[in-house]
């Protein structure tokens, strides 16, 4: 009997170590659709990869066998593989995602004209917001009028939870990542019926779990790299500034204060003891020395992660909405405005060393206001000067 095939759209960390692994180990042949050529000429050598799953002093060699790849730019191909795919994935990132629209659509086309009745449910495997949304504006201008997109493409939003440091260069087979395996995935997305695999989690709604993820797990990752980075410079792991309890009780302390907010917004879906496990959880996930997380990785891209919609500002906006305490999350905030951690080069993310030159001898009022790109959203000033004004009495 012919295996149920799965696409994935996307061969880096997360479409590897997680979203390929999970299918293939439940019995589903997997195609990724990358353009790094050494990457799909080794899987296609050797028909399968290796995910190191490691753990404290455990390493646990998972072989995802079945696998191929092919060149997202031979068209021909792509079509091919979507019009015969069971279930598919994308995991590539938002960036990227405007460059793969056009050539998805072509492929979604070519599908509906030779299974006009079999739909395509897409796992979004991205940390994007409102991700489906985010897809369909992209796809739809490329898509012919009249194409039943609602009926034959099920756009599936997901929370992905799962740590993958920075790869060592090598061995494209294979890559190093924690165990951890939940894939939580929208209920509501699906077209077709739910296969029922090993690891995925169907929930609703989505929403609450993509802002756990944001709030809690994005926030309490960011705020361990600050403030540890701020206590010990010279420790270039997250598990190394975690061994100080100091650190870990502040960070805990901001990841309690943003499970408050949470609480408030979704009573029905989460309680204060599921958040509270799930934050305890986390911190001994981040603890997890032989991942190898690096302080520089988990901090670096400030412009990104200090923005009034990202972990750390935008559950500040909710808390102060709502008069929720938020200052161990501040504190955080605060300590980013001078986050230098240096790669494995010696070096400091280059956008990062221009954002913090942009704020040299700004007073810290305006500091906030240009790092947290106030001026690009549309909430009122009155907001940002509250807000403003309780970070400049944390400092």
């Amino acid at each position: 009997m012919m295996k149920p095939q799965f696409v994935q759209w996307g061969g880096g960390n997360i479409g590897r170590s997680f979203i390929g692994q999970v299918f293939a180990n439940n019995g589903y042949g997997v195609t990724f659709i990358d353009v790094d050529t050494t990457l799909i000429n080794a899987l296609n050598a050797s028909s399968s990869y290796v995910v190191q799953c490691v753990s404290g002093s455990d390493v646990k060699n998972l072989v995802i066998e079945g696998v191929c790849a092919l060149d997202a730019r031979d068209q021909e191909k792509v079509d091919e593989a979507i019009t015969q795919a069971d279930l598919m994935g994308v995991s590539v990132g938002k960036n990227v995602w405007p460059h793969i629209a056009s050539s998805l659509a072509l492929a979604l086309v070519a599908r509906h004209k030779l299974k006009p009745d079999t739909p395509l449910d897409i796992i979004l495997a991205e940390n994007i917001h409102h991700a489906s949304f985010f897809v369909s504006s992209l796809l739809l201008p490329h898509l012919p009028s009249g194409f039943p997109f609602a009926t034959y493409v099920g756009l599936v939003e997901t929370s992905i939870g799962k740590m993958v440091p920075i790869q060592e260069k090598g061995d494209p087979l294979t890559l190093r990542s924690e165990p951890y395996n939940e894939l939580i995935v929208d209920k509501e997305g699906f077209l077709q019926p739910i296969p029922p695999i090993t690891d995925l989690y169907p929930v609703t709604p989505i929403d609450a779990y993509v802002d756990r993820k944001l709030f809690i797990h994005n926030l309490g990752h960011a705020t361990a790299a600050y403030l540890g980075y701020r206590g010990h410079p010279d420790k270039p792991l997250i598990a190394d500034v975690l061994e100080d309890t100091e650190v870990v009780l502040l960070v805990r302390k901001a990841m309690m204060q943003s499970s408050e907010v949470l609480l408030k917004h979704y009573p029905t879906v989460f309680t204060r003891e599921s958040l509270t496990e799930h934050i305890d959880d986390l911190l001994s996930r981040f603890s997890n020395k032989a991942l190898g997380d690096t302080v520089f990785r988990v901090g670096r891209d400030l412009t990104r992660k200090l923005c009034f919609d990202d972990r750390l500002m935008g559950i500040i906006i909710e808390a102060q909405n709502m008069h929720a305490p938020w200052d161990h999350i501040g504190m955080a905030y605060l300590a980013a405005l001078s986050f230098t951690a240096l790669d494995a080069d010696d070096a400091m993310f280059a956008p990062d060393k221009k954002v913090l030159v942009s704020l040299e001898g700004l007073s810290l009022h305006d500091s906030l206001y240009l790092v947290s790109g106030w001026k690009d959203s549309d909430l009122s000033l009155e907001l940002f000067e509250a807000i403003a004004g309780e970070l400049e009495r944390l400092r």
